[in-house]
């Protein structure tokens, strides 16, 4: 008699695992898009829309772009495995990093080591995950700079670690914020929120 098939280990939303095994299971579901492993437990994303992540996460990216051109040392990456700690296992949408003498390395297998310099998610309001276990395990790790682009709430939340804190770095008069880490690297927030990719773009290119 024909044993039957061994049926390959599930991923669900709620599962407590190690990384070990959140990672091992992952890569037997190639069908499973996004997946986190924060604080031990499994996150599996939902379908998503365009207009509440698709679109800004494209403005993002497009953003990240104009900055890297003329810095051919950084990389950024979109949606890429992270692994931070035992626990931790993560796919940002947007992250920038220093190849040489920064805090992030690549494995062998092309995963980021580490945290990197510069974490961007995306986030439909306040109450997601993005602004809290998913924040802790930020800082905890040492992520230096951390921005979440709220969309619902119009808002953006931009974080530098201070002394093992995040702290808020508020916007100057024209709505604008420079990272620390990646000097030029400017944020029109006001033209993000208003669509306006001009504004955007120009904030960078001065």
């Amino acid at each position: 008699m024909t044993a039957p098939a061994k049926l390959s280990p599930q991923l669900h939303s709620g599962d407590r695992l190690t990384r070990a095994e959140f990672h091992r299971r992952y890569k037997l579901h190639p069908e499973i898009r996004k997946a986190e492993l924060i604080e031990g437990v499994v996150f599996v994303a939902s379908p998503l829309s365009a207009e509440r992540h698709g679109d800004p996460h494209a403005d993002i990216m497009g953003w990240l772009f104009l900055y890297r051109r003329r810095h051919p040392e950084l990389k950024a990456s979109d949606n890429a495995t992270v692994l931070l700690d035992a626990d931790n296992e993560v796919q940002p949408d947007a992250v920038l990093r220093r190849v040489e003498g920064g805090t992030s390395q690549l494995t062998s297998r092309g995963f980021i080591q580490g945290p990197p310099e510069l974490i961007i998610e995306v986030a439909a309001s306040s109450v997601s995950n993005d602004l809290h276990d998913k924040m802790n395990v930020y800082r905890r790790n040492g992520v230096r700079e951390y921005v979440v682009w709220r969309v619902d709430d119009k808002a953006v939340d931009w974080f530098q670690l201070v002394d093992g804190a995040y702290v808020r770095v508020e916007p100057d008069a024209d709505g604008v914020i420079e990272s620390v880490q990646f000097p030029g690297l400017r944020l029109d927030t006001r033209a993000l929120l208003a669509g306006d990719i001009d504004g955007v773009a120009k904030a960078i290119e001065r």
